[in-house]
């Protein structure tokens, strides 16, 4: 059996992906004496509906609150953190993890090995959170309590990736008599878990605080530091505006702030000491384009989507160059086995062509058609969500440039309820819609692109690109024992995906960061991005 044990020293979080630069200005001025406890002010961008969730945002505010078994350290190793050690079973398909004695839940729960095995069978078989099911429930099988400092969790095949799709903030361990007795609103506004901070308040539509937890004994192995929490509290503050969050940290309102605007990237880095550039890994901000209905049933009138806007030079432009291009639509380039390459530059006369051969000919205002109509194509994106107001602009100069070459692209903005409610689940609602993913495993391939069946639909699937040879090969790399093979089986997969032009790249989804001055050993964590404040300390 394969044998992890916990390291004697915790690791710190730098990272190739986590770029921390340390500016030239101090940005602030003050004694530097450090502070016993306070309240860190931070200002976030979107609000979820529950603390804890299949949402990306979700995970980000749920880590203050829930541990996980493992972590994922920046050299993309797998570190402990509930789980002090774990073993994998020779045939790969089950996983053992001695769990660290004595924690518990804030409500007085033990933390122990049933505890474990509940919340695995909620997020495989229950609604404690979408993504985490997505995640396992293609192989899990059961979970259950060796004793109590063990659990084994079963799968029915072997899936390397498990473990590293478990260190998202998706499986946060809960307190199962909080899950048991309380009602859902209670537990998706207040989860008791066993974290650094426990949720003191939650005034919708302005902030959540977050209260210190004395008797925090269970922190990551990529801690900074061991003990509770440094700080009193933490305000999280939503702030959608772009303009007033980064304005709130340049007059020392917060003391840090999500999502820089990338026109002020470069003042914040010449300000604050701590800016940090997280480019964020899994399915990055792609078009899914229907492969079902409309124009793009056709593989030729999908490329030439693809050839016939400067995709690279809009993002670039739009961005400021902070945030990168990214022409791989299937998986981002901060992600395992991730495939280089650009399957549509930037090329109007190879788009005229394919357009064309597909039976388009130039109408009147340089509109293709066809059959009497026009080459409209329907882009649905979710506004202030998945795409910021600066990504709402690369949308709007794209537009241009398709106008440019022949396809009149239709704008239509989605809210988050509309989005999430169905309203464009159907393949008659739109052309193109442009999302992300995240996922620290190329096993991202499975939740997005395995093809759907009556009895077994995948509703993430948003190109509608059932390919059950597809299916077969990343089914293939998920469950292949020799990594390197698996690994190549995930490059095929995308370059299947590319040679189809079932998605057409765009940009990496990226976290622009930065803090205070007088913040100290504020990180994010590898795998998602998510915000780390038990370590950090303030200063006067």
């Amino acid at each position: 059996m394969k044998k992890y044990l916990r390291p004697t020293l915790a690791l710190t979080a730098a990272g190739a992906l986590l770029a921390g630069v340390t500016a030239c200005g101090s940005g602030e001025s003050g004694s530097g004496e450090r502070i016993q406890g306070g309240t860190i002010e931070y200002a976030h961008v979107q609000e979820p509906p529950c603390i804890f969730g299949g949402w990306i945002q979700q995970a980000y505010i749920s880590r203050q609150v829930l541990d996980g078994l493992v972590t994922l350290a920046d050299d993309g190793t797998v570190k402990p953190w509930l789980a002090q050690s774990w073993e994998v079973s020779p045939d790969g398909r089950t996983y053992t993890f001695a769990l660290k004695p004595g924690v518990k839940f804030t409500d007085g729960t033990p933390l122990d090995a049933a505890a474990v095995a509940y919340n695995f069978g909620q997020f495989a078989h229950g609604d404690l959170n979408s993504t985490a099911k997505v995640s396992i429930s293609p192989y899990f099988t059961s979970a259950e309590a060796v004793d109590p400092q063990h659990v084994a969790i079963h799968l029915s095949d072997p899936y390397p990736e498990f473990l590293r799709l478990i260190t998202q903030g998706y499986f946060g361990i809960q307190s199962p008599t909080a899950l048991k007795t309380r009602s859902a609103e209670e537990n998706c506004e207040k989860p008791i878990g066993s974290g650094a901070f426990t949720v003191a308040e939650w005034k919708k539509g302005q902030q959540v605080t977050f209260k210190r937890n004395p008797n925090y004994t269970s922190w990551p192995a990529t801690a900074k530091h061991q003990g509770p929490a440094l700080v009193d509290a933490i305000n999280w503050k939503f702030v959608p505006d772009a303009t007033s969050r980064y304005a709130s940290l340049t007059t020392g309102q917060s003391d840090a702030i999500y999502e820089v605007p990338t026109v002020r990237w470069k003042d914040a880095q010449q300000r604050f000491k701590n800016t940090i550039r997280y480019i964020t890994p899994g399915k990055p901000v792609s078009f899914s384009v229907n492969t079902q209905q409309g124009p793009f049933t056709d593989k030729r009138v999908r490329q030439a989507f693809g050839y016939a806007a400067d995709r690279k030079s809009a993002v670039q432009a739009g961005f400021h160059g902070v945030i990168p291009y990214e022409p791989n639509a299937a998986v981002s380039q901060s992600t395992p086995a991730y495939l280089g390459g650009d399957p549509y530059p930037y090329n109007p006369a190879k788009a005229a062509d394919l357009l064309r051969q597909a039976g388009w000919t130039k109408g009147d205002g340089g509109i293709y058609r066809k059959d009497g109509k026009s080459l409209t194509i329907r882009v649905v994106y979710g506004a202030g969500s998945f795409i910021t107001p600066e990504g709402a602009t690369i949308l709007q100069a794209l537009q241009e440039q398709w106008k440019q070459n022949g396809f009149d692209v239709e704008l239509i903005p989605a809210t988050m309820a509309e989005l999430w409610g169905g309203k464009y689940s159907d393949p008659a609602t739109y052309d193109a819609l442009p999302s992300y993913w995240t996922s620290p495993s190329p096993a991202i391939l499975w939740i997005v692109w395995r093809a759907g069946t009556p009895t077994d639909p995948n509703g993430n699937n948003r190109s509608f690109f059932n390919d059950p040879q597809l299916t077969s090969l990343i089914n293939a790399a998920n469950t292949n024992p020799d990594t390197t093979a698996g690994f190549a089986q995930y490059r095929q997969a995308q370059q299947t995906i590319a040679d189809d032009a079932a998605g057409i790249g765009l940009y990496t989804q990226s976290s622009l960061i930065a803090s205070s001055n007088r913040l100290h050993d504020f990180w994010v964590e590898k795998s998602q991005g998510e915000p780390v404040f038990s370590d950090a300390y303030l200063t006067k």
